[in-house]
């Protein structure tokens, strides 16, 4: 890609009203190649876009309300501000716009976030004696992952077959240490499905070369090793070594019971992405299936809200517009992640196929391909299929995004009305002027005032957005009660919240580091998130009048006038207004009472698990408090090295004595302050068990 430090900038004011018009002048907008933001009135980036005539494109936003998609009407709504940048190329506007909106996380913006839901077959390469496990979650280096699977169960059934060829060990390294420690294998190793290298079976080098042979198997070099161990077999046969020629033909024939499970869609081993989409006028699904080598390997998809931008792809057919729009974001999002977790999981093999099979093609469909093509180091081919075995599973591909989309529309409708009734519910009954489409919780945990922490958890639309969440450690107020430690937090809270608001544009994070004490961990941490930007309409707190009052105060003090504020007591789930004499009784049966209930309960399970932490650090650092000239530095030091107090208790006193800032005087004290007078430092001398012949 270009250098981008070399394209302009141009942007509007930051003064344009609320309620005012803030579209800038199509003479003032360049007829180029670009990208563009929408912020919102707190500066907040809303929506990130890219068009190949930023005249055209943003001249669209401002036609007739009437004609706009809903989402876009309301983002245009939203908006007050909308700046623009200039480049060179497509294929600049494409790096640029995912860039953005991964740096953002626009409002407004389609997001089709990789779902850790999916089950893969990771194999941890990165650890001595490597192990293939199902496994669910963000990616890590120096593992390698297969799949995803629709299953679980599928690749267990799948990797139970392969273990009998492929004998790596499965168990988790709580197991492999005890049977280590016991010198004798678990039962796999006995059944001949594991090289028990615990007990010094196959040596470690061997054991990687099974756990690679398969990888290589997975990847898809399915038919080379089949031909390669049917040439064993007769060898083994022609030396008279039957009892070898028999395992080496079951062997064979479990390699292709697991290959039968992979159906065969094209013969000629093609490598290929089918995606496929179904949608309506609010919301789309999409299913991408993965074949490599010909065969199936995994499936996955999502539905995400519609986003329908306007322009002049608008003039085509409308199915084929909205699924030419669809297919651009997906691509630019999807194998953006995928380059990035190609980048940082080793041997995890080029992010993009060298076909990729879509539905309709969208405008730019030469720049995509090229930018594709550079993602994967060589030539992407992007097109339609139109006949055969390719369009026919294309539609196989289609059928299951349409069963997607009718069975999260079924899910949903329940779950979207009742939401709505809670919202709608609580402005009645709250007196709000509008619903509180976003709403914060305050708990505060601790043990008899010690360790005392806060949480804040943040709903909108009645679901939680945890990247949002925040928990804080109480300062000044934590010897003086829960009222004024509530206090401490609206105001910490609040103040970051107006600071960002009255700092220009990018500074945002030069306020984070002059308020340090404010700077909050969420609970999925994401340097795009790490901001207070939006107030919330409904800021509820854990406790009766004296919190809610407290609470109110603190946002009288601040100027924040805004921002409704309740308490909910547990005991008998009443809600209390700021200042009033009797709370407010909600029906027990309320949709509001319901919601109510989850916001509060999620910040006390957020809070409690802070709590529980913290706790633990304490406990387990107060081993070392006896220990003689260790100070607080050094003890962070060996914990984190050793990860535990457990952990160092079994380390010996040249192993302590590796720990940057340590001594073999020091590393002796830290040794006989662990184990009392009766271990003598002879213990240390002693050979390792993990040693052979008394050496590393």
């Amino acid at each position: 890609m270009a250098d981008l430090s070399t394209t302009r900038h141009a942007s509007l004011s930051r003064g344009a009203s609320r309620n005012g018009s803030f579209r800038p002048s199509p003479g003032s907008i360049p007829d180029d190649p670009g990208v563009y933001k929408f912020r919102d009135a707190h500066g907040r980036v809303i929506y990130v876009g890219k068009a190949k005539s930023l005249r055209s494109r943003l001249s669209s936003y401002f036609a007739d309300p009437a004609g706009l998609h809903p989402r876009t009407r309301q983002m245009v709504n939203t908006a007050a501000d909308v700046e623009w940048t200039v480049v060179t190329t497509e294929v600049e506007a494409l790096q640029l716009e995912y860039n953005w909106i991964k740096e953002f996380d626009p409002r407004f913006n389609v997001r089709y976030r990789d779902d850790k839901s999916y089950p893969v077959l990771a194999v941890t390469l990165n650890e001595e004696f490597p192990r293939p496990h199902v496994y669910r979650g963000p990616r890590k280096k120096g593992v390698r992952y297969f799949g995803p699977y629709a299953h679980a169960w599928a690749i267990r059934e799948t990797l139970d077959l392969l273990l009998r060829v492929f004998p790596a060990r499965t168990c988790s390294n709580g197991v492999f240490r005890r049977h280590q420690q016991i010198g004798r294998p678990c039962l796999l190793g006995y059944i001949d499905k594991c090289a028990a290298p615990c007990v010094g079976e196959v040596s470690p080098e061997r054991h990687r070369e099974i756990v690679e042979q398969l990888c290589d198997f997975l990847s898809g070099r399915t038919e080379t090793m089949v031909r390669d161990l049917e040439r064993e077999m007769a060898a083994a046969s022609e030396a008279l070594d039957f009892e070898r020629a028999a395992r080496l033909r079951d062997d064979i024939a479990a390699l292709r019971r697991a290959m039968e499970k992979q159906a065969v869609v094209f013969s000629d081993g093609t490598d290929a992405d089918v995606v496929a989409f179904a949608h309506d006028e609010l919301e789309a699904a999409v299913q991408v299936f993965h074949v490599r080598g010909g065969r199936v390997r995994g499936q996955r998809g999502w539905v995400v809200d519609r986003d329908e931008v306007p322009g002049e792809d608008t003039a085509q057919d409308g199915g084929d517009a909205v699924r030419a729009q669809l297919v651009e974001q997906f691509l630019a999002q999807f194998y953006g992640e995928q380059a990035e977790l190609a980048a940082q999981v080793e041997g995890s093999g080029p992010p993009v196929p060298r076909e990729v099979l879509v539905p309709a093609l969208p405008d730019d469909a030469v720049a995509v391909a090229e930018w594709l093509s550079r993602l994967r180091g060589s030539k992407v081919r992007l097109r339609v299929p139109r006949r055969g075995d390719k369009r026919a599973l294309a539609e196989t591909v289609e059928r299951n995004a349409k069963e997607a989309l009718t069975q999260h529309k079924l899910r949903r409708a329940s779950d979207l009305s009742s939401r709505s009734a809670a919202l709608n519910e609580l402005q009645d009954l709250l007196g709000l002027d509008t619903a509180p489409l976003r709403i914060e919780c305050i708990d505060i945990s601790h043990i008899q005032g010690a360790d005392v922490v806060a949480s804040l958890v943040v709903f909108e639309d009645g679901i939680p957005r945890k990247s949002e969440y925040r928990r804080f450690a109480i300062k000044e107020a934590a010897e003086k009660g829960d009222v004024a430690s509530i206090a401490e937090v609206v105001r910490r809270r609040f103040a970051r919240y107006l600071a960002e608001a009255e700092a220009p544009a990018g500074e945002q994070g030069a306020v984070a580091a002059e308020n340090p004490g404010t700077t909050d961990v969420p609970e999925s941490p994401d340097p795009a998130q790490r901001k207070f930007a939006y107030p919330p309409n409904l800021l509820v707190v854990d406790g009766a009048g004296p919190q809610a009052t407290a609470a109110a105060d603190v946002l009288g003090d601040l100027g924040i006038t805004d921002v409704a504020v309740i308490g909910l007591a547990k005991r008998l789930e009443e809600v209390w207004l700021p200042g009033d004499e009797f709370p407010v009784v909600l029906p027990r049966t309320a949709e509001a009472l319901y919601l109510l209930q989850r916001v509060r309960d999620e910040a006390h399970r957020f809070a409690i698990r802070y709590h529980r932490d913290k706790r633990a650090k304490r406990v387990r650092a107060s081993e070392l408090d006896s220990v003689p000239g260790l100070g607080k530095a050094r003890k962070a030091a060996l914990i984190k090295h050793f990860g535990s107090v457990k952990k160092l208790k079994q380390a010996r006193v040249t192993d302590i004595a590796e720990v940057k800032g340590f001594g073999q005087a020091t590393a002796e004290t830290v040794y006989a302050a662990l184990h009392g007078p009766q271990e003598d430092a002879a213990h240390n001398t002693q050979r390792d068990p993990r040693d052979k012949d008394g050496q590393q």
